[in-house]
């Protein structure tokens, strides 16, 4: 498994007012908007094309095109929702795809209650969206889920990462053979008793969209 840790300063710099208890939800969500923007420049580096040529007003030009079938998206509710507009600004013809998983958080095992996806993912490149790296159970369930089906290689694009979840997708890949990636703007010290990243930004869904 490759993990990426995206060492830009505008990347450091909205991090940082992310994780800032002061800032409020109208702007928790433009921010993680525009550093997921970011963080998917790096994270669609390997993104499939396939060579064009095309005319410009003065003669032929070689370039290229996203290969087809279509990368997939796939956020994973409630928290990765708010990761999807800044993935598709940057490429708008992906397809979507939903996963509704939700921690126990007495267990930190993930359970699945919603599933919108292709059954057959032969051929697709996924990019998987969640804020939150913390134990790496939910993380892992939603790649599994996306190999079974078929996908070629999963990237996820993460806020945050913690040590322990990057640990647990590496033992839980390992030997696989499986492409699997993670893109993440910080990777922070450590998980807590509760099972919550520190330093963190406290729990992305909430400070998203609020505890209703």
């Amino acid at each position: 498994m490759e993990t990426l840790v995206v060492d830009h300063p505008l990347v450091a710099h909205k991090l940082t007012a992310l994780r800032d208890v002061r800032t409020d939800s109208p702007t928790f969500r433009r921010l993680a908007d525009e550093l997921v923007t970011l963080l998917a420049y790096e994270a669609t580096r390997d993104v499939r094309v396939t060579e064009v040529t095309v005319e410009t007003p003065l003669s032929p030009a070689h370039g290229v095109r996203l290969a087809r079938p279509a990368p997939l998206v796939v956020p994973i509710m409630r928290a990765g929702l708010g990761m999807l507009d800044g993935m598709t600004r940057l490429i708008p013809t992906a397809e979507v795809g939903f996963l509704g998983m939700v921690r126990d958080e007495g267990t930190l095992t993930a359970q699945t209650y919603a599933t919108r996806l292709p059954e057959d993912l032969s051929g697709r490149q996924c990019y998987v969206l969640d804020p939150m790296l913390a134990t790496g159970g939910t993380l892992s369930a939603a790649i599994r889920l996306l190999l079974d089906r078929g996908a070629t290689d999963v990237t996820a694009i993460c806020l945050l990462a913690a040590p322990e979840g990057l640990a647990h997708l590496d033992t839980v890949f390992a030997g696989t053979g499986a492409p699997v990636r993670v893109v993440t703007a910080s990777l922070d010290k450590r998980l807590n008793e509760q099972g919550f990243i520190v330093p963190g930004l406290g729990d992305a869904g909430d400070r998203l969209y609020g505890v209703a």
